[in-house]
């Protein structure tokens, strides 16, 4: 385990889900600009589809997304999955891609009383390490990339 990596799970555990996938992402990376419309992000963070298979490797890597510690996925081969959050398992068939997105980049735009990290927000949150503030938990191009992972699950 990394230096930082050893400081975010010591600023708490819900702290770590939220920030330890920051660990990869490039923070220098300017917030991509984009447009909610009711329940969804319509258009892509890249004004590109994603890589699934990147995005698989985001969602089940625990220095990355870690969805899994809060999702089950239909990936039989990867024990420990989680039952706080949804099902992922046809996620696709229940969502638009847009839907997904929003869900992914903010989901307290649509519970504010969710426990979803904001994986794609940094302004407006509490009890962030400094060294964090201000910075995505993932890259649009992450985003992205579970995107498209998750639109697989039909």
């Amino acid at each position: 385990m990394s230096r930082v990596q050893a400081r975010l799970w010591q600023g708490g555990v819900m702290l770590a889900v939220a920030l330890v996938s920051g660990v990869a992402a490039s923070w220098a990376e300017t917030l991509q600009p984009f447009t909610v419309i009711g329940d969804a992000i319509p258009g892509s963070l890249t004004n590109r589809r994603g890589d699934p298979q990147r995005g698989g490797e985001v969602a089940v890597t625990r220095e990355l997304g870690n969805c899994l510690l809060c999702h089950k996925m239909p990936i039989p081969e990867e024990r420990f999955q989680g039952n706080i959050g949804p099902d992922l398992s046809g996620v696709a068939a229940r969502l638009s891609e847009g839907q997904i997105r929003l869900r992914i980049v903010d989901a307290s735009r649509l519970n504010p009383e969710t426990i979803m990290p904001p994986y794609y927000r940094a302004e407006g949150l509490r009890r962030v390490q400094a060294a964090y503030r201000g910075k995505p938990v993932l890259t649009a191009e992450q985003v992205e990339d579970v995107v498209a992972f998750l639109l697989t699950f039909r």
